[in-house]
């Protein structure tokens, strides 16, 4: 079944992570490598490297997923944001490898004062040079589906699926699925029936195969209404019954499968402690 776990803090070091994951009940995690909120950030140490490795040893996490900066967008139509999120993101790239995490999930950015088609294009160019200069690295990108609404893109299957058809790395690139994310886009997730017919849908369009991990998160906002705003599961428009269905689909019983719920460490335990007693084996 279904890896389960959360995002976690990297205060004072992302060295502490794997602890801090064990003492939240998690099995997996994800973190971010750096401040989410700033361009610059400090190269990573040896010593933080070597204490990575044997934390995550230490505390059997199983996987790893990072997230990407919030503020990469290699859509843009700014030249500066383009340039200065591919310099970023390649960063995060390199700093997965250091740190042997397999996926690095990232938004696939906003095409604002432009055109969906234009801002696939640079996303798609900006992909490409980037994995070219890594062709050696194994970190895997997984693209984040997304609430959509404005110029946001992602919030389809159709539109993640031609970024990454024409991206062309179909061995590096594959999907992250959001629960609440989907939901918002108009992917109707309130029944165990509903899921799998959404899961064939992903099937016919990106493939199974390309997914990697899941954000489980419920939902505040309407089925639709394009908001992103997550909830603590069983608490928001989703309901508990399609996360029993996810966790236990054995389709992905080594897929990643992490909480970004409200409320911080306290909701993320109690979220967790669900999750489990949902999962039945």
């Amino acid at each position: 079944m279904g890896l389960l776990g959360c995002h976690v803090s990297v205060h004072k070091g992302v060295q502490f992570a794997p602890e801090r994951g064990y003492e939240l009940g998690c099995e997996v995690i994800q973190i971010f490598t750096r401040n989410p909120s700033q361009w610059k950030c400090k190269p990573l140490t040896a010593e933080n490297i070597t204490q990575w490795n044997a934390s995550i040893q230490t505390y059997n996490i199983h996987a790893v997923m990072t997230h990407a900066i919030y503020l990469i967008n290699m859509a843009s139509a700014e030249r500066t944001i383009r340039k200065k999120s591919e310099t970023e993101f390649l960063n995060e790239i390199d700093r997965c490898e250091l740190l042997n995490i397999p996926f690095l999930v990232f938004h696939p950015g906003s095409y604002r004062a432009s055109t969906e088609k234009s801002g696939i294009r640079r996303l798609v160019s900006s992909l490409q040079k980037l994995l070219l200069k890594r062709p050696d690295h194994k970190v895997q990108l997984l693209i984040e589906n997304t609430a959509g609404g404005g110029s946001l893109l992602g919030n389809s299957f159709e539109q993640i699926t031609d970024i990454m058809d024409k991206t062309g790395f179909p061995e590096r690139i594959h999907a992250c699925f959001d629960t609440s994310h989907a939901f918002a886009a108009g992917y109707d997730l309130q029944t165990p029936e509903s899921y799998h017919e959404i899961m064939d849908q992903f099937d016919s369009t990106i493939g199974l195969e390309h997914l990697k991990g899941f954000h489980l998160n419920d939902s505040q906002a309407e089925l639709g209404s394009h908001i992103d705003r997550h909830e603590n599961i069983g608490d928001g428009l989703i309901g508990k019954e399609v996360f029993k269905e996810i966790v236990n689909d054995t389709r992905f019983k080594s897929h990643p499968m992490t909480l970004e719920t409200p409320g911080g460490d306290e909701a993320f335990r109690r979220n967790l402690q669900l999750l489990y007693k949902l999962r039945t084996s």
